[in-house]
């Protein structure tokens, strides 16, 4: 199951940690949208979340085998964490209002960049399989 969450300005510490708890427990994926449109004091906070996410995922890979679950402290409630889980952003960078990332959190991300698909090419295709020449 991948969740979207629509980020803005009003989303706290509090709100992103019982969202990445939710996540981990349920080992779903998150998908955090427009997410640099919060404020970059709680992007601060939220890099050592998804820090601690991502080594409690690396530990049950590191012993050799992998483990479907471990368990991890968070926001300071020890949780379960999943293997399934995975934590996804995306950005508009350059508009108005919004602020660039952190280096710490922009580590944490592998950058994927899109552009805007050529349709002419997806509707021709779209009508040769219905059998149009």
């Amino acid at each position: 199951m991948c969740v979207v969450i629509n980020c803005s300005e009003g989303v706290d510490v509090r709100a992103m940690g019982s969202i990445l708890s939710g996540a981990c427990e349920s080992g779903c994926w998150i998908c955090f949208d427009e997410f640099n449109r919060i404020e970059p004091a709680v992007l601060s906070v939220i890099s050592q979340q998804i820090k601690i996410i991502l080594q409690g995922m690396s530990c049950c890979v590191a012993v050799g085998r992998e483990v479907p679950s471990t368990k991890i402290t968070l926001e300071s409630r020890e949780i379960v964490l999943r293997q399934t889980c995975g934590v996804f952003c995306t950005m508009n960078p350059g508009y108005q209002g919004r602020s660039e990332l952190p280096d710490n959190l922009k580590a944490l991300f592998r950058p994927v960049v899109m552009c805007k698909p050529n349709l002419s090419t997806i509707c021709e295709n779209m009508l040769f399989s219905e059998g149009f020449i």
